[in-house]
């Protein structure tokens, strides 16, 4: 399946990485959550999923720099993808973060899904300043990151990013960075939030990443929207003739119920399920809707769900507060009774 026009293959996970001291709480500290996350990637590989992706939000109590956490799931796991949805890259150093995306990579045997860009909104005001990135005069934030995304790239190609010193090494000669793992350069994934940065990845030969929101609108339902983002993307790497079949992600929130339990925890949600549309950051911004109920009639929806239909890859969004062993249940609840009729 190339296209993904019968639904999604690759099924995986995201977490945000939450962590509250509140009632309720099974995530009370930044600890327990990367520990919980490693966890529940070991059980979601036991389970069969194929993914175990992180968000990384700065400022805020949830995952931030994913190295370490990533390099963690590579020496726990050995099959599962393990990716990031998304990193900020106004905050990264590129060569830094390339050089110890390498070592991850091949920690993992090359399992790394980077998924990289602008980011989202955060409360600090310009944070990345505070890393010691500044755009240049007359660049934008967004400039920054997509040219610190061309550096991390090149660098991850090993492509020669210094020169050697003559007094040093007796010659002056273009020098990559090591380690190089691979491959890597070519499971670079750009989060897009529009149709035209869906088409500028599909141009730069970024796999996509699409969340439940969306910056923009149409006035066409969420995942209709969403598919012609996808479309535009594709039609975008058709033309700039990039070799290979580029991936598609789709982000959705997915809570079955089969049990008591399960209606005490999500019962309430199944509501407040439905799209929205508000501003977000200065832009009209649409949201997506959760599938929340029986697997019956999430199976209907997911399988009515145009982008999803359209994506080789789905996302599921974790509440990851509740701790290991209810979202794991949760994950095996799809496995066995929403994904295998989608």
């Amino acid at each position: 399946m190339s296209d993904g026009d019968a639904g999604p293959r690759h099924w995986g996970y995201l977490s945000f990485g939450h962590h509250q001291p509140v009632q309720g709480s099974r995530t009370r500290t930044a600890r327990e959550a990367l520990v919980q996350h490693v966890e529940i990637a070991v059980g979601a590989e036991e389970l069969g999923l194929d993914g175990a992706w992180s968000r990384v939000h700065h400022f805020q109590d949830q995952f931030a720099g994913p190295w370490a956490l990533l390099g963690a799931l590579a020496a726990r796991t050995t099959r599962l993808e393990l990716g990031t949805a998304v990193i900020d890259m106004r905050y990264e150093n590129p060569l830094q973060a390339a050089e110890l995306a390498a070592a991850a990579d091949l920690i993992s045997g090359g399992r790394l899904q980077l998924g990289l860009s602008r980011g989202s909104q955060e409360p600090a005001l310009r944070g990345y300043e505070a890393f010691g990135h500044r755009p240049a005069e007359g660049q934008s934030a967004g400039d920054l990151a997509r040219e610190h995304t061309r550096l991390f790239r090149a660098a991850v190609s090993g492509e020669p990013v210094a020169v050697s010193d003559p007094e040093e090494t007796g010659v002056r000669a273009p020098l990559p960075l090591a380690p190089l793992s691979e491959g890597l350069a070519r499971r670079l994934w750009w989060g897009s939030a529009t149709r035209d940065s869906a088409r500028w990845a599909g141009e730069q030969g970024y796999h996509l990443l699409s969340s439940t929101l969306l910056s923009e609108d149409t006035g066409v339902p969420f995942t209709q929207l969403q598919a012609e983002q996808i479309r535009l993307f594709r039609e975008a790497w058709d033309q700039a003739g990039h070799p290979g079949t580029p991936r598609v992600a789709v982000v959705r929130t997915v809570l079955p119920i089969v049990s008591d339990q399960d209606e005490a925890l999500f019962g309430r949600s199944r509501h407040g399920s439905f799209e929205q549309v508000g501003v977000l950051g200065g832009a009209v911004s649409r949201f997506g809707r959760s599938y929340v109920g029986e697997p019956d009639r999430i199976v209907a929806d997911l399988r009515a769900d145009d982008a999803v239909r359209a994506a080789d890859t789905l996302l599921l969004t974790i509440p990851n507060l509740l701790g290991v062993d209810a979202n794991l249940r949760l994950l095996d609840t799809v496995v066995r009774h929403v994904a295998p009729a989608v």
